[in-house]
């Protein structure tokens, strides 16, 4: 049962640091964006950006209507990545010992 359990809290370590790496490509692309670097008239840049807008919107949304942009610059990714890291470090070490206990 421990197999499952560190198979799982693993999984779930992987899935947030995909997620904060896909928070970094989404705002070094739409600085890129922003400053005609790249453009989104390019069919796979435009896909790369609405696939990582799709999956990173949800999350941001939150923050964004909290947190407002300072000098015209959006930090809610950073503070979201904060709290993905807080979370990945602080509350998956007590599950995964949690779940040990309660399950054997």
């Amino acid at each position: 049962m421990a197999a499952i359990v560190d198979f799982a809290i693993s999984l779930l370590q992987a899935l947030i640091q995909l997620f904060i790496w896909a928070l970094i490509i989404n705002a070094v692309l739409s600085w890129l964006i922003a400053f005609n670097v790249i453009n989104v008239r390019n069919s796979f840049v435009y896909n790369v950006v609405r696939f990582l807008d799709r999956v990173t919107a949800p999350v941001m949304a939150p923050f964004q209507r909290i947190i407002p942009p300072l000098g015209g610059v959006d930090i809610s990714p950073i503070i979201v990545i904060i709290v993905l890291q807080l979370a990945s470090s602080k509350l998956l070490t007590p599950l995964k010992y949690y779940l040990m206990s309660v399950l054997g």
